[in-house]
């Protein structure tokens, strides 16, 4: 949801965008259940059922939001009850302070005019969806059930489902102090003045790229529109199936014309020997504990990487495997050859051996990072030191570009030559960040950063103070430095430059900020 959709244009209460639908069955582009009976090729309608006859406990869901909405009386009564105990092995789910989790099972007890339970979808093709994480907040344990089993399907099989109750305003409230991720599914039942105030408050607290899917009750063409134009993703109303949910995601992010494509981070060193690769596992370890996202770390120096052993890893198979054959690298040889290092990141390894030159070419690399970043939200690309044609275009390639220098003269004339090709080929993209490694290191004479700021046109992003023993022991134990100290001025230093890598800077990276004044010290 872009904030550049802001919920304070052009509106006011008085505006008449809540004509009344017409009666269900009448308009066949507006009726909900016509729409879900074509998708799913049922035949015959589900039968009709007066809410009169039905109890309080057995009318359907968007029966009670609706009254909700209208009746101050239902809107007391609304959401009464205790929700029903977790279901077994339910991982995703995070219940608040007090709160009782979901029960998939519930989902067989609901009215079938709301939730369809079918275990099997119509056969229309739905592609899977990568690495994201999607976050839902539902006012009712049946929605939050349907999305837990729309969670469990293969095609969510990559991508972080967590679900709990609340609502709105718990969404506020959570993202007030961490990171939203990259679909946001929200249940209401608001309308009017109250749903676009908290929308707006919301939108104060969401990234920029986050989507968001409001499920409500009212079949209101009126206010499916001015959602639209606020920004809002989707807007979804009962029947619902986890199929249409599923459906619905995977248009998102997987539209045929704009694939999806993660960001691309390429980290090269000034010369050999500066540390740049450990900067690189650093860094993406962080983008995936810090900031709660997938990754895959692309291990590029295949002769010399050290990703396998960074990360305590020895794959059977690696890069170099992908780039023999780029055209038969699919989704499913790519699970087998990416290696999963934690919950979030994956290493995509290099065979670090002396036996064969490695010759591929520009387009066998183009090719595998091209497949690699359809599988999470950010691809980090540990490039050797070395000047090739594919290492060039690779660099030119990337959505950003990380330079990893010491404070001595031959960085600064090689990082200075880098950023001056990168300006050149690259004019509406961001200069490269600079990263001075192994700052204040004894019986050394540093050339001063503000040198470097001054010789490359920008500040460096992050200093980091020689500490041997520290990144030596993480070396030798296969660990982060975090992992070892994470107190420490490196551990919290490459949180840091995950948070501005990534866009996240938000209030837990704000709230060490007197701790990167001494990082990004004057040298």
């Amino acid at each position: 949801m872009s904030h550049a959709n802001s919920f304070d244009e052009d509106f006011a209460p008085e505006d008449d965008f809540f004509e009344p639908s017409p009666p269900q069955g009448e308009d066949p582009f507006t009726d909900v259940a016509a729409i879900e009976r074509r998708i799913l090729g049922l035949d015959e309608p589900e039968p009709e059922i007066d809410p009169a006859e039905l109890s309080d406990a057995e009318k359907p869901f968007g029966a009670r939001l609706a009254e909700a909405n209208t009746d101050p009386a239902a809107a007391a009564a609304f959401g009464d009850g205790e929700p029903a105990e977790p279901a077994p092995g339910h991982k995703a789910y995070e219940p608040r302070p007090g709160e009782k989790p979901l029960d998939p099972d519930l989902l067989a007890s609901v009215a079938p005019a709301v939730y369809e339970v079918e275990e099997e979808d119509d056969g229309a093709p739905i592609q899977p969806l990568p690495r994201i994480n999607i976050h839902a907040f539902c006012e009712r344990p049946e929605t939050g059930a349907l999305i837990h089993r729309a969670g469990e399907d293969r095609r969510l099989a990559k991508a972080h489902v967590t679900v709990e109750l609340g609502g709105l305003s718990a969404a506020i409230e959570r993202f007030h102090d961490e990171s939203t991720p990259n679909l946001l599914i929200i249940e209401t039942g608001m309308r009017g003045p109250q749903l676009f105030a908290q929308l707006e408050e919301l939108a104060g607290v969401c990234e920029p790229d986050t989507k968001l899917v409001i499920v409500g009750a009212a079949n209101d063409i009126g206010l499916y529109r001015e959602l639209m134009r606020r920004g809002v993703s989707e807007y979804l109303v009962p029947p619902m199936t986890p199929v249409g949910l599923i459906r619905t995601v995977s248009e998102l992010f997987l539209d045929p014309d704009q694939p999806f494509a993660g960001r691309s981070i390429a980290f090269i060193g000034a010369k050999g020997g500066v540390g740049s690769s450990t900067v690189a596992h650093n860094v993406s370890w962080h983008i995936t504990e810090t900031q709660m996202t997938d990754a895959v770390l692309v291990d590029l120096d295949l002769a010399f990487g050290t990703g396998g052993l960074d990360f305590n890893q020895d794959p059977a198979q690696t890069i170099s495997d992908a780039l023999g054959d780029p055209d038969r690298l699919d989704d499913a040889l790519l699970d087998r050859l990416l290696v999963r290092c934690t919950e979030h990141l994956s290493l995509f390894s290099a065979p670090a051996t002396l036996e064969k030159d490695w010759d591929f070419s520009p387009e066998a690399f183009d090719a595998v990072i091209d497949k690699v970043r359809r599988q999470a939200p950010y691809v980090t690309l540990d490039l050797p030191h070395a000047w090739t044609p594919w290492v060039r275009e690779t660099i030119l390639a990337a959505d950003q570009v990380v330079v990893t220098v010491t404070p001595d003269l031959a960085c600064l004339r090689n990082a200075k030559n880098l950023f001056d090709l990168v300006r050149q080929r690259r004019p509406n993209d961001e200069p490269p960040k600079v990263v001075v490694n192994m700052a204040g290191c004894p019986k050394r004479p540093d050339i001063p950063v503000k040198d470097f700021a001054e010789a490359l046109g920008t500040e460096p992003v992050l200093v980091l103070p020689f500490e041997p023993a520290l990144f030596g022991k993480a070396a030798n134990n296969g660990q982060m430095i975090a992992e070892v100290e994470d107190k420490s001025r490196p551990a919290e230093g490459f949180s840091h430059l995950a948070g501005v890598l990534t866009g996240r800077t938000a209030a837990s990276t704000a709230r060490r900020g007197g701790l990167f004044g001494k990082l990004l010290g004057k040298g």
